[in-house]
């Protein structure tokens, strides 16, 4: 099948389908008890992500389960900083680690040999586009410069990523400069998704929401339109899908600004909202993990207010978040049901 005809790629072009397509972000992952086994197997998750077999059927189970629209490559946005040799690591409990970086650290980084390092990721790619059912998208994926420089400058996550903001402020030369590295890094990597199969990438800014209105503009907005300029000089068919999590107002211009093709929205931006930039093309989102954890009622109603606001425009059906762990599976197989019976 040509992947313009694939249902998510119709919308990404700015077709309106009833129902809309529909993937969700950590699709595969703790929730569902066949990813727990492989992930057993595979030892460290940092091995799970570079192992073609393993993250191709971590990538296919809930495809096996939902038939969702797309898949989404199983990797993670820590890929890169390891990549390079930032000594990335995943604790139990603990979440990621890495060793920080400072100044004088970004001064040294080294950006040779990062694509040889992530090969394993385009060969899994390039696997999936084998194996999944021709009428399903492939979305491979990045996290944003802002998003990945947090978690190099801490060196783990934190509630409101105050070691990286201070270290903008005081170090501005030195921010510019790492986040200029990770997104030159960046577009190469989902350049190379993209030739391995990947029909669109999504750009994970997960912390754009703890900036105020200027550093959006030069942490989020900047890197970002860097990363989609870079790959569609390169690749003009490319099609980018921009997640500012908890961005709110700051999203009204975030499309025109960056040049992405789709904008995802989080669980908090009002659907009146999401409306209004959905004018100006395709949204993705945006129901609140909670519901789906809830189930019931609560997962019913923010399914039919979602499509009632924007089931009429372009709409990518998703979370507004990942899916959290503690989601009963049977959840996920009626949110599915509902959002393909409704309209």
């Amino acid at each position: 099948m040509d992947n313009s005809q694939r249902r998510l790629m119709r919308v990404i072009s700015g077709e309106t389908l009833t129902p809309p397509p529909i993937w969700l972000m950590r699709q595969a992952g703790r929730y569902l008890p066949e990813y727990r086994e492989t992930r057993k197997e595979a030892g460290s998750f940092l091995d799970l992500c570079y192992s073609p077999e393993k993250a191709v059927e971590v990538t296919l189970q809930p495809i096996r389960r939902y038939a969702f629209d797309a898949a989404i490559l199983f990797s993670d946005i820590l890929v890169v900083p390891d990549a390079l040799r930032r000594n990335v690591r995943f604790s139990e409990g603990r979440g990621p680690e890495l060793d920080p970086i400072d100044a004088e650290g970004i001064a040294r980084l080294k950006a040779d040999n990062v694509i040889e390092h992530l090969s394993p990721v385009f060969e899994t790619v390039k696997r999936l586009r084998k194996e999944l059912p021709s009428e399903t998208a492939l979305l491979g994926f990045c996290g944003a410069p802002w998003t990945v420089a947090t978690y190099m400058i801490a060196g783990h996550g934190t509630p409101d990523q105050a070691p990286a903001r201070l270290f903008a402020y005081q170090n501005p030369g030195a921010f510019e400069a790492l986040l200029s590295i990770l997104a030159d890094i960046s577009a190469d990597y989902l350049v190379a998704q993209i030739d391995a199969g990947a029909d669109a990438v999504q750009i994970f800014d997960s912390w754009a929401g703890v900036l105020g209105e200027r550093e959006f503009e030069d942490y989020a907005i900047k890197p970002v339109t860097r990363i989609i300029a870079a790959v569609k000089s390169r690749r003009p068919q490319a099609r980018i899908i921009a997640f500012a999590k908890n961005a709110g107002y700051l999203l009204k211009d975030y499309r025109r600004k960056t040049g992405a093709d789709v904008i995802g929205l989080d669980w908090s931006v009002p659907l009146s909202f999401a409306a209004e930039l959905q004018k100006e093309g395709p949204v993705q989102g945006n129901l609140d993990p909670m519901r789906l954890v809830a189930g019931g009622h609560a997962l019913e109603d923010g399914i039919d207010d979602i499509l009632h606001h924007l089931g009429q425009g372009p709409l990518i059906f998703n979370l507004g978040h990942g899916i959290v762990p503690q989601t009963n599976p049977n959840h996920v197989t009626a949110l599915v049901n509902r959002v393909r019976k409704a309209l």
